[in-house]
Order: C-alpha cells, then structure tokens, then sequence
C-alpha cells in the first residue's frame, strides 16, 4: 500500500471523498497531488497492471469501440488502449492527473479523444453512448455505498445496451497482508488502521506515513458482487488481480524472464476466480455487462 495542501473547491464538489472532516479531504488530495500516481503501474504497481491488462484484453470488444476510463489518473491504461485503436475518454478528478493524460497523448503515447476533470457520479455523456465503462479508481474512493451505487448507476445509464463495466476495489484484508509482510502490524497505529478495515472497510491513514495509501474504502469480495449487482448489470465475474502473488517479494525475479513469467501469470490465472481466494489479492475486478 503505498501527503497537507488547501483542497481546490472543484476536487470538494466532485466529492470523491468522505464528507467528514478536511483533514481527510486533504489527505486525499494531496497523496494524488504528490504526483505518486504517474510512476505507480510501472514500477511497484506493475504486476497490477500487467492483469488488469490481460483480463481487460480478454473482455474488451474490439477496436475502434468507444470507452470511458472513469478515475483514469494520469492515463496508464488509456495510453495503451488508445494505442489499440480504442476511441478513449478520460475523466478523473485530479487537475495534476488529466494534465499529465493530455502531456502523454501529445507526447506520442496515444492519441485521446479527451481527457477532462470530472465526477464518477455525474458523467458528461449521454445516454446509451459508450461501450465501456472502466472504474478502475473510484469504487474504492467513494468511501460512502451511496455514492458508489450512484457512480455504477451513471455507468450503466451511459453504457450502450450489452456494454462492458469493470470496476477495481481494493481488497478488505489488503492491509492486513501488506502490514505482515513489510512489518508495519508491529506498529499500533498500523494495527488500529489494520481493525477498522477489517470491520468497516474504512481505511484512513492519521499519521500521513507515505507507505499506508490515503482514505479509501476497502470490499469485501462479496459486498463489490452485490453492489454491482444492485446497479443493475448482469455479473460476469468477481476476479483477483494479482492473487497471492501481490505479496511476493521477489516479483522483479519472476517478471524478468520470460518463462517465468508465464509461469506465474498462469498460477494467478488458475486461482483468480477461487471464492475462497479472492480476499488475498491486493486488487479484484468486477466484470460486469449492461443487459442487451
């Protein structure tokens, strides 16, 4: 799991956070603000991006079909789609991240049909005019059900009949395996934060330490199911992204050489959609269709 700055009044009114105290909006703020996203799917995130890829091209329909990478950050995953000759829109509510988007498609990344600031619950496009919805960050930022429910509905309303939805969440024991693993449960103040996710899915981080992510809400692989289903979508699948292998600590190893490589992509794959697994992956997708 991987800072305080004044809240711009546009990232308060988007709201994809919880309407506590301002100390948590600017903790969430400024973790993104930070620019710790730009970097993240390539270096200790890249196992995370490697599935996510592998899953999306398993499901995605074919080029040119429109999509919309609602929370796209600075557009790790529309860079490569667009390269894939998909039509791409970003949205995301960080100024920082659609500015770094649009300097990735001049740059020759790929080519963008837009990137804007915007909202997960209130879409800018019309009805019925896209054929994926990709939340690959909201669902685990809006920390209140209302306002996930709110976002899967939006989804569905812009999604043509038969359109795709995948939506990320970060699993509800994810800081209970990253804290064993690098030794932060030792800590108290982990260990409270570690108690409050396991009960409530509501992850705040008090202290600012760089290495305990920022405010968030945690699923239970179950709740994302239902939550999904609740918005109206036909369930395709619950999937682990990185499985058991998010808590290697010799991942570079395995991703270095091209046998095993596959070797440890085909052992996530063999278990990503195991019930009894799910919950220790860091990351699950939910993939899920609009009826036809």
């Amino acid at each position: 799991m991987r800072g305080c700055v004044r809240v711009h009044s546009w990232w308060l009114k988007l709201g994809w956070l919880m309407p506590d105290q301002d100390r948590v909006n600017t903790e969430m703020a400024a973790h993104y603000e930070s620019g710790v996203e730009e970097a993240r799917l390539a270096t200790w995130g890249r196992l995370e991006f490697i599935r996510t890829m592998e899953i999306l091209q398993r499901y995605l329909p074919a080029p040119p079909a429109t999509i919309a990478d609602v929370g796209g950050g600075p557009g790790a995953y529309a860079w490569p789609l667009a390269r894939d000759g998909f039509t791409v829109h970003l949205l995301d509510p960080m100024d920082l991240h659609v500015k770094q988007a649009k300097t990735g498609s001049r740059n020759g990344e790929a080519e963008l049909a837009s990137a804007q600031i915007g909202d997960a619950r209130e879409l800018p496009w019309p009805d019925e005019t896209i054929d994926v919805v990709l939340l690959l960050g909201p669902l685990y930022h809006l920390t209140e059900a209302v306002d996930r429910i709110t976002a899967l509905a939006e989804a569905r309303r812009v999604l043509r009949p038969g359109g795709l939805l995948v939506g990320a969440a970060i699993s509800r024991f994810a800081s209970t395996y990253d804290g064993l693993f690098r030794g932060f449960i030792a800590d108290p103040s982990f260990c409270s934060i570690v108690e409050r996710d396991v009960r409530e899915g509501q992850h705040r981080n008090p202290r600012r330490h760089s290495d305990w992510f920022t405010t968030a809400y945690f699923h239970h692989p179950c709740e994302l199911a239902k939550e999904v289903d609740q918005s109206g979508f036909d369930m395709d699948a619950i999937l682990a992204v990185e499985g058991p292998a998010g808590w290697l600590g010799n991942l570079e190893w395995w991703l270095a050489e091209d046998s095993r490589r596959n070797a440890l992509l085909a052992a996530i794959r063999r278990v990503e959609s195991d019930s009894s697994l799910l919950g220790a992956s860091p990351h699950l997708l939910a993939v899920a269709h609009k009826e036809a």
